[in-house]
């Protein structure tokens, strides 16, 4: 990596990214977002220099408060607004007016950070805040107003109370400090999660390499190598049987390769962006060996798709690209600039604390990140399992995505460091800003096809941001919009009847252009990702009958020793 946080500072095109603002606060936390500083007082002194807009939006707000003190006012919780789905809140006089004077006064702090008339940072940043605050005062997360807990506590004699205490005592005691997402216990990795038949056959100490074993007579000449995020760990793309897309994938004739990264600890600390972007090659390189193929293809996860996009943009400087059959980029973010709301965050002095706090622990800690993701959907991912787990006193749901979101990694400090520069200077947008093992970076330098896929609501890559991939890489694109957010984008096989995707074939330069021309197609994006690749993977074969190679022989069964560390 080139140049130093202070230089972000000064010369960077982009407007903060989702990027920026996990990576720093899962170093630091995230209650200083609560602190909005400077954004704060912008806010209070626009607000203050529009008297006249801001006494009219305070009688609006006082006149409806006295139409909810009567019983005359209309306001009413939205209709997929399950905080307010109990009927007590319609019928019970008391609840009904709490509820309308919360979605009254709300509303009134929305409209006072529109008003104010920000800068896109400050607005974003004081949005989150306003958002936050309301999400947090709903009275139903109050257990002494919560009519569904007051019921259930009635009906189990006050043991639901307790019970939610238990689990609320628990929850603050370990890391990430948030009410739990799932309930674990009937899961394992290898057992109903991590499933599909392989073998390792490259281990090294950053990782370790799966051969999927075909299903099918005959296979593709073309390889697939799964680059999974490194934040994670590699099973969301071997999730469970039915929801896996390595078992799609080989079932659909494809030969399927898989990294599965090693969690690294404190003595791992200079493990960093060109230790990963080598570590692709170095996959590729066994790849190639296994299968006898000069070419495979690279699909990347999240932040395995920026290293993907790196070490395929290395090859193409240093010469190599033939190698390359095809992209395939799953809710990636390449250009950082204005990457959505929480994208507003970060500066260069916060992310130069963040850097400096894992530096000195010698990595990221995977349960803070956790925490992060959570934080960034309080309603969904806080409040819901407030309600649930503590009001309720419920075990949270069982169900394999939250499992594997809650088995966390950690992510070592040099990467840390390289993927928060990289964010901050907006690198990959600017040819030969970014290097990677000694070779400048330029993603339009990249000639093979890619197959760019994002999610309709992610809130953690807005697919307006990935969308803006198509602009950046060489070759030809087909951009794909999955139906959902960042997860389950992804986890959309075929067998849910409820799951599309749009594509339009023209790559119009925004992203408002391109869904207004796009096709929606029902089923999922997985099955016109096969047919892609298989128009870039060759000719069929007879499928192997073993596995590995004698420069590359099984080491053990998929999925592996790495993806079992703690």
């Amino acid at each position: 990596m080139s140049a130093s946080l202070d230089d972000a500072a000064v010369r960077s095109p982009a407007d903060g990214s989702p990027l920026d603002v996990m990576l720093t606060d899962a170093a630091l936390g995230p209650v200083r977002r609560l602190m909005p500083g400077r954004a704060g007082l912008k806010l209070w002194a626009r607000l203050a220099s529009r008297p006249v807009d801001t006494t009219l939006r305070n009688l609006r707000t006082t006149a409806e408060l006295a139409k909810v003190a009567v019983g005359r006012s209309d306001v009413a919780p939205g209709s997929r607004d399950k905080r307010f789905a109990d009927p007590a809140w319609t019928t019970n006089p008391v609840l009904h007016r709490l509820c309308q004077a919360y979605l009254v006064w709300g509303a009134a702090l929305e409209e006072a950070v529109d008003q104010a008339d920000l800068d896109w940072r400050s607005e974003q940043q004081m949005r989150f805040v306003a958002q936050m605050v309301v999400d947090a005062l709903a009275p139903s997360n109050s257990p002494l107003l919560n009519p569904a807990a007051l019921k259930r506590a009635v009906d189990t004699g006050g043991r639901s109370y307790l019970a939610g205490a238990r689990q609320f005592a628990h929850d603050m005691a370990t890391r990430p400090r948030i009410p739990s997402m799932v309930d674990s216990r009937g899961f394992a990795v290898g057992g109903n999660l991590a499933v599909s038949k392989g073998a390792v056959v490259l281990r090294t100490p950053i990782f370790e390499l799966l051969q999927y074993a075909p299903r099918t007579a005959q296979v593709r000449e073309v390889p697939l190598l799964v680059v999974p995020p490194m934040i994670n760990k590699f099973y969301i793309a071997d999730l469970a049987p039915g929801r896996s897309m390595i078992e799609h994938w080989v079932g659909s004739g494809q030969q399927v390769f898989a990294m599965s990264w090693r969690n690294p600890s404190a003595e791992h600390r200079d493990w960093d962006l060109d230790a990963y972007v080598g570590s692709v090659l170095e996959a590729l390189d066994a790849i190639e060996e296994i299968t006898g193929s000069s070419r495979s293809h690279v699909l990347g996860l999240c932040a395995g798709g920026i290293v993907s996009s790196v070490a395929v943009a290395h090859l193409a400087s240093a010469g190599g690209q033939d190698r390359i059959a095809g992209l395939t980029l799953g809710v990636t973010l390449l250009d950082q600039e204005r990457a959505g709301t929480v994208g507003s965050m970060v500066d260069a002095n916060t992310a130069s604390m963040a850097v400096a706090q894992s530096q000195r622990k010698g990595y990221l800690d995977g349960k803070a990140l956790a925490g992060v993701f959570a934080w960034l959907r309080p309603n969904d991912l806080i409040w819901n399992y407030w309600v649930n787990n503590y009001l309720m006193g419920k075990r949270p749901p069982a169900f394999d995505v939250l499992v594997w979101n809650a088995d966390t990694t950690r992510m070592p400090a040099g990467l840390h460091r390289d993927f928060i520069r990289m964010s901050l200077e907006n690198a990959l947008t600017v040819p030969g800003s970014l290097s990677a093992l000694g070779t400048p970076i330029d993603l339009s330098a990249i000639e093979a096809d890619s197959y760019v896929v994002a999610g309709s609501t992610d809130h953690i890559c807005p697919w307006e941001s990935c969308y803006r991939s198509t602009a950046l890489l060489g070759g030809d694109t087909r951009f794909v919009l999955s139906t959902a957010g960042h997860i389950a984008a992804l986890v959309n096989p075929p067998s849910n009847a409820k799951s599309n995707f749009r594509v339009n074939e023209a790559l119009p330069e925004s992203a408002d252009e391109w869904r207004a021309g796009a096709v929606t197609h029902p089923g999922s994006w997985w099955e016109d990702h096969v047919r892609w690749l298989q128009d870039r993977s060759g000719a069929l074969r007879d499928a192997p009958s073993e596995l590995g190679s004698e420069q590359h022989p099984p080491l053990g069964i998929a999925p592996g020793t790495y993806v079992l560390q703690s």
